[in-house]
């Protein structure tokens, strides 16, 4: 089935046509939203119940489980699209498993009981592996079943954190909750090491070849998954350091090969870079933490605002041009100041603390208007793309 093939009239409000419209969309809110509240809890103290878990479980909970996968289920429904050529689910099951999301989310927000809120959010993950792997296994696309299964292993980290939750399984918040950020990032590097080389390589303004070497692509995947096991059971064990330092290192080597001048021209490639650059440096901070008294879970932010925030929002602001029907070398003047105003609020979450522990807070706090202010920036901007059909009238 040619997935471009159109069968119906393409409606007007197309938010349900392709994966990339609602979950993009959700993320991008709820980014801003749940930030906002998180800013209540934390930096002004205000006491909200959060179906049981405490304000920082629910807080970090939300931000790989809500923001983070909806990311994720928003690109590749609309990847595996075009890497199968079978149509993802759209309109009715798409609608299905979007609510589902977000339910889960609002059902946090508004202090339903755990089980509810666990229930939906289980079944979106359900629903949404199924849905990822069902056009991959139906061509026998083995090659991808490792991008697909990260899905599935979402599914299982938060199943693991909401059983810790419910008291079942000892411990199994904080190991669900680190497997889950540890798979996102896990797939940020499959999907960078194949895009990202590809995109500059093709946007430049000029002939350029960077190198992909297999050593670095093999050993800086394995040595990733030997760095979560290893941070998950003990994050200042001497294997953890060394794990971290190793990747430190192979990622410098990359990072340096896929440098260009001219990436500085293009937003929608320096600030894939600028992501990379702070994955890199989340490794060094790693190694840091456990040498010198800084204040706590800096590498852990350095990889969250820095390098997944900063790369998602990257390719949110690429998918979304490309795949409604506009020019992906002309992005609207908006990314810009979206992507310094995430930089900034990595820099000022990360790096300020580190050289002021003594204002703390007023980093934090910082921090979280600068993320606010950049999502609702690219909300607003990005929404007509997201619920209006493609501009050239095709489907999807």
């Amino acid at each position: 089935m040619n997935p471009n093939a159109q069968t119906r009239p393409v409606p007007s409000f197309a938010l349900f046509e392709l994966g990339f419209r609602p979950f993009f969309a959700g993320a991008v809110l709820m980014a801003a939203v749940l930030m906002a509240v998180w800013m209540l809890t934390y930096t002004f103290g205000k006491s909200l119940p959060f179906s049981g878990l405490s304000p920082l479980l629910w807080h970090g909970h939300e931000m790989v489980f809500g923001y983070a996968l909806a990311v994720a289920a928003g690109f590749l429904l609309t990847a595996i699209r075009n890497w199968t050529n079978i149509q993802t689910i759209r309109r009715a099951p798409l609608a299905a498993v979007f609510l589902l999301w977000l339910g889960a989310r609002l059902g946090f927000l508004a202090n339903a009981p755990l089980a509810w809120v666990a229930a939906l959010d289980l079944l979106f993950g359900a629903g949404l592996t199924a849905a990822v792997f069902y056009p991959v296994l139906k061509v026998k696309q083995w090659k991808n079943i490792s991008v697909a299964s990260k899905i599935a292993l979402l599914l299982i980290s938060n199943i693991l954190f909401y059983l810790g939750a419910a008291g079942v399984i000892a411990d199994g918040q904080r190991i669900g909750l680190f497997a889950g950020f540890y798979v996102i990032l896990a797939l940020i590097f499959t999907i960078g090491r194949r895009v990202m080389p590809f995109f500059i390589e093709r946007e430049l303004d000029e002939p350029v070849v960077l190198p992909n070497k297999v050593w670095i692509d093999r050993s800086s995947l394995w040595l990733f998954l030997a760095f979560a096991i290893a941070d998950i059971i003990s994050s200042r064990h001497w294997t953890t350091l060394i794990l971290a330092a190793s990747l430190f290192v192979i990622h410098c080597i990359r990072f340096a090969g896929w440098y260009h001048h001219g990436i500085w021209k293009k937003p929608l490639l320096w600030v894939l870079k600028l992501g990379y650059a702070w994955m890199i440096a989340a490794f060094a901070i790693k190694v840091l933490e456990a040498f010198v008294s800084l204040p706590p879970n800096l590498a852990t932010h350095a990889f969250a605002v820095g390098a997944i925030a900063v790369t998602t929002t990257g390719m949110i602001a690429r998918i979304s041009l490309g795949h409604s029907g506009r020019n992906i070398h002309q992005p609207p003047a908006i990314v810009t100041p979206v992507f310094i105003l995430l930089g900034l609020a990595a820099f000022v979450r990360v790096l300020l603390p580190m050289a002021f522990a003594g204002q703390y807070m007023l980093w934090i706090g910082l921090s979280q208007v600068l993320w606010i202010a950049a999502f609702l920036m690219l909300f607003t901007s990005y929404v007509p793309m997201w619920v209006r059909q493609r501009v050239d009238g095709r489907p999807g």
